[in-house]
């Protein structure tokens, strides 16, 4: 059973109003986007208008006949063809306006999405934020393109419209009103499930994502393990999940259509029949009574494309709701991004005043109950090299975690210079600790580009970032030992996916580089060197050791050599510190740590 945690979604209040902020950032484009329909939709009145007087003059036995009924036909012409360049222009403008919108939605939740500390990706699971990231942006971008414009388009049409009805006769416009009883209540009930319903639909798809990620990640241990059947038994369940939310959404739309497709043909009888009631007692002209008609006749394709576009615009507001959602995820504890609750930045207002890291009554769990720490108190001081050691489980891992500010403790502080690392905006947390481990990765594009990503500051272009020479790049490389290999393959050499593929002693060792190029003060090692050979790993440590000096280390080391050359030792058992000490001293003193020393010793 999965223990994930899904990310926050927004309310529906948040989400109108950050849909508002975003329209109303560009009032000119959006001022002449609704002046285009509107113009487009007033053209669209002049047909009814002349047809409603030609009937009329006709009745009467006045006009000159076919010169009439010519020159209307022409008027009606020239008038579709304006409404028809209008409403194209319309439509363009729209568009441009969308995409802009768009855009701007997808850079704020591309912004939102990198500030979200690691601890509370890890909570939600990779299914859910992916399918906030593929599958609601697609949502909301199909919503943006199509439904957006198209319903703006029909209500400006269906406002236009009711108000020449009024122009023409204001009694003729109230049959219109014999539908608006039907459409409130049935608007009422639909909107009044329709949003936990998709937001239904969107949770089981992440509920597939996962599955299948796990699956398709861990496809060697399910074929070792012969777990296929269970996990084929996973997918099936949330696929028949996934087929009941669809269904349920599809089912409130055939009960909500249906009805509004028969409410709003009601005003056309109503109009014809009231119309011919007030035309034989005189209280309308029988031009009136026509062009009400047509007008009415002309606001079912419009109310038609609202009813239509609903759908799409709740599925839309829904995937809107989870992408804003992200932006509201806890940030382990502390604001998102170093922002108090009164908008200012904490980070900035608490600044560290040195560089030295304390643990203070530090406990910390997974699960509620089952410390994984317990009761840390540790204090590093600027500089200085700190190897962790400890059998398996032990909470080594966890410790260094906190250390970098990735989890947040339970009880107790993790603190830098005297200020929580909970208090710090990830950009400035990132400044002061760096963690690297053994997972690691290589994106898609030059080698280049993947080492110019540590670097503070603008992204990469094509070029090296500002004040960042191919020689610097270059001396991270030699740091690390992979100068050579590297300037074999070439800077400009395209790695990861669609590149050249590179070993994973080789991903590490460009991990280190990057290290060394973000300059960060304290490092947290998290068996960064497993993945080489243990000669090439002690002859990276011993360069890395050269290039960090003045710097402070924790080292998690499964390999004694680094603890024998750190400061001190802190071993872990059960969650706790145990020794804590120099080499030479833990070696002496004949505990855990000189049990470990003599059992490696004895294998080496």
């Amino acid at each position: 059973m999965s223990t994930h945690t899904s990310l926050p979604v927004a309310p529906a209040r948040d989400t109108r109003a950050y849909a508002r902020r975003l329209a109303l950032r560009h009032p000119r484009e959006l001022t002449a986007v609704l002046a285009l329909y509107a113009l487009a939709a007033g053209c669209g009145l002049v047909g009814p208008r002349l047809l409603g007087d030609l009937v009329e003059d006709t009745r009467d036995g006045g006009g000159d006949g076919g010169g009439a009924i010519a020159r209307t036909a022409l008027l009606i012409c020239v008038f579709v063809i304006v409404q028809a360049l209008l409403t194209h222009a319309a439509t363009y403008a729209s568009a441009r306006l969308g995409e802009k919108v768009l855009a701007e939605l997808r850079e704020r939740f591309v912004g939102d999405v990198l500030a979200l500390p690691l601890a509370t990706v890890e909570r939600a699971g990779a299914g859910d934020l992916v399918t906030r990231t593929i599958r609601d942006v697609e949502v909301l971008a199909g919503c943006v393109r199509r439904a957006v414009p198209a319903t703006m388009t029909a209500l400006v049409t269906i406002a236009v419209t009711f108000g020449a009805l009024f122009v023409v006769g204001p009694l003729l416009a109230f049959p219109c009103l014999i539908a608006v009883p039907v459409l409130w209540a049935a608007g009422r009930w639909f909107f009044g499930r329709s949003r936990e319903a998709f937001l239904r639909q969107s949770a089981s798809y992440a509920r597939i994502t996962e599955g299948l990620t796990e699956t398709v990640e861990g496809a060697r241990t399910v074929e070792a393990l012969r777990l296929a059947p269970r996990r084929a038994e996973r997918t099936d369940r949330d696929i028949a999940g996934s087929y009941a939310a669809e269904r349920h959404t599809i089912g409130l739309l055939t009960v909500f259509l249906p009805i509004t497709d028969t409410a709003y043909v009601l005003p056309v009888a109503a109009t014809l029949v009231l119309g011919g009631l007030f035309a034989l007692h005189g209280m309308v002209s029988l031009a009136a009574v026509t062009a009400a008609t047509l007008y009415v006749q002309q606001l079912l394709g419009p109310v038609d494309t609202v009813l239509y576009c609903l759908g799409d615009l709740q599925a839309g507001a829904a995937s809107l709701a989870r992408l804003r959602g992200v932006h509201r995820a806890p940030a382990s504890g502390a604001p998102a991004s170093g922002v108090d609750a009164s908008g200012a930045d904490a980070s900035a207002a608490a600044a560290p005043r040195h560089r030295g890291l304390a643990l203070r009554g530090v406990r910390y769990a997974y699960r509620e109950d089952r410390d994984v720490l317990r009761g840390i108190d540790l204090e590093i001081e600027p500089g200085e090299r700190l190897a962790v050691v400890g059998p398996s489980g032990a909470g080594k891992s966890t410790l260094g975690r906190l250390l970098a500010g990735i989890h947040a403790p339970r009880t107790g502080s993790v603190t830098v210079g005297g200020v929580p690392l909970a208090e710090l905006s990830p950009d400035r947390l990132r400044g002061q600790v760096a963690l690297v481990t053994q997972e690691t990765y290589v994106f898609a594009g030059t080698l280049r580009e993947n080492l110019l990503i540590a670097v503070p500051g603008p992204g990469p272009g094509p070029g090296p970032g500002p004040g960042v020479a191919d020689a610097e790049l270059e001396r991270a490389l030699d740091a690390v030992g992979a100068r050579e290999w590297a300037l074999e393959l070439g800077l400009d050499a395209r790695v990861g996916a669609g590149g050249a593929a590179l070993a994973p002693d080789r991903v590490q060792q460009l991990s280190l580089a990057r290290l060394v190029l973000a300059d960060p003060h304290t490092l947290v090692l998290d068996e960064a060197t497993s993945l080489l050979d243990p000669r090439a790993a002690r002859r990276l440590e011993r360069s890395l050791a050269a290039l960090l000096e003045g710097r402070t280390v924790i080292a998690i080391a499964h390999r004694l050599h680094t603890a024998h050359d750190a400061d001190r030792v802190a071993v872990m058992e059960n969650g706790r510190i145990t020794e804590l000490g120099p080499h030479d001293e833990l070696v002496a003193r004949g505990g855990a740590y000189a049990a470990l020393w003599e059992s490696w010793h004895g294998r080496t």
